[in-house]
């Protein structure tokens, strides 16, 4: 629609409304407040409207504060606990320091929509203003109540030192790039990025879009307290019954626990066959005494599995060379003697881990910096000092699919 068909018609504005699920309690916790206008051929979104930059600011904000006035009145009729999304872009909000929309959502309070069931959902991707400004007012805002939510994540992690600025309450994560990535290890390792912040600054997440059962297992893999998206309910004029799926998420997120136990069980089941594989291993070698001997019989031992092998003490150094297949054959690295590898991420907790526990240790997947593969890495206590390192082929995990999750 024309722009200035949608500003001279500001009566047939209609605010939508889009529930969003909770992981905890299989309900309707809240709704995102879209807008549409009403045509002649139905309801248009708003959405085009609002992200036309060409359109004056203070047209999109007015139109923007018409969709919420609405919204907020028809809000009057939910229970007091429903918490309700409202959409505003950065830019758009500090034309006047926030102050407008801190008006409005006031006014409502005085009828019974407590600012504590606002959840701002702020785009600051194209920001281009004062961002401590932009922080300090989300601050400001805070202190009547309302949380802030970041939109638009999962394209890429460019903002996230932003993001741990602002501190919001709620993380926003598109599933749509989980679809349009030619890779999906690259989206989980953004992904990765974002939950390891999430739980810094302690943010929940809450994934949209989610239009398949995969994507709604995905999100609650990836520790999503909330979602939206049309798998689960289409935007809607009307508000609906706040348990209308509330059987049917009880019964996938059973599913869901229910593979991941079984994954589980097989991932302890392997890394017992391997603690008990290196027991007898090394049983058969107690008499052997050099570093170089004893990898080279485990290697002929773990042909089919490993790739690489080698022994660190307690502090990370090396102390035999690495022990390498390629192509076929196993060639000795003596250039890694003596290497620390301390610096590794979770490196001295696992071999804390492994001196408390007197067992080894399969590691979780992740990329060998050398080779660019998927791998498992197992660890292994010969002593209280000394610790054996091997690292599981692709082909053995792709052999053993449980591995590859």
């Amino acid at each position: 629609m024309d722009a200035l068909d949608i500003l001279t018609n500001l009566e047939y504005i209609v605010p939508f409304f889009q529930p969003i699920f909770s992981a905890d309690e299989h309900r309707i916790i809240g709704y995102e407040i879209l807008g549409r206008i009403q045509t002649e051929s139905g309801y248009e979104s708003l959405g085009p409207f609002f992200l036309d930059e060409t359109i004056p600011e203070e047209y999109r904000l007015e139109v923007d504060n018409v969709v919420l006035k609405k919204a907020l009145e028809r809000a009057a009729e939910l229970e007091d606990d429903v918490l309700l999304f409202i959409n505003r872009d950065a830019e758009l909000l500090m034309m006047d320091d926030g102050e407008q929309l801190l008006d409005i959502l006031r006014d409502f309070e005085r009828i019974g929509i407590t600012l504590d069931r606002l959840v701002l959902e702020i785009t600051e991707r194209n920001f281009t203003g004062d961002y401590e400004h932009l922080c300090h007012l989300f601050n400001y805002y805070r202190t009547y109540g309302i949380k802030v939510a970041i939109d638009k994540l999962g394209e890429d992690s460019s903002q996230l030192d932003q993001i741990g600025q602002i501190s919001p309450n709620i993380l926003k994560i598109n599933l749509m790039a989980l679809r349009s990535m030619h890779s999906t290890t690259a989206f989980q390792d953004i992904l990765f990025s974002i939950s390891i912040l999430a739980r810094k600054i302690g943010a929940m997440l809450l994934f949209e879009n989610i239009e398949t059962g995969y994507q709604l297992q995905f999100a609650w893999k990836h520790g999503g307290r909330y979602y939206q998206g049309y798998y689960l309910h289409r935007p809607d004029i009307d508000f609906i019954n706040r348990d209308i799926l509330k059987s049917k998420l009880k019964s996938e997120f059973h599913q869901f626990i229910m593979y991941e136990k079984k994954k589980l069980e097989a991932l302890f089941s392997i890394t017992d066959r391997f603690q008990k594989r290196i027991q007898e291993l090394l049983m058969k070698n107690k008499n052997v005494e050099h570093y170089e001997e004893l990898l080279f019989n485990l290697a002929k031992e773990m042909n089919h599995i490993a790739f690489r092998m080698y022994i660190c003490d307690e502090d990370g150094f090396q102390l035999s060379p690495n022990i390498l297949k390629k192509d076929d054959m196993w060639m000795i690295q003596k250039e890694y003697t003596q290497k620390n590898w301390s610096w590794r991420p979770y490196f001295l907790e696992n071999i804390f881990k492994m001196k408390s526990e007197k067992k080894g240790i399969l590691s979780d997947l992740y990329c060998d910096i050398e080779s660019g593969e998927t791998i498992r890495t197992f660890s292994y206590p010969l002593n209280t000092k000394e610790y054996l390192f091997i690292d599981i082929t692709y082909e053995f995990l792709y052999e053993h699919e449980e591995l590859l999750y």
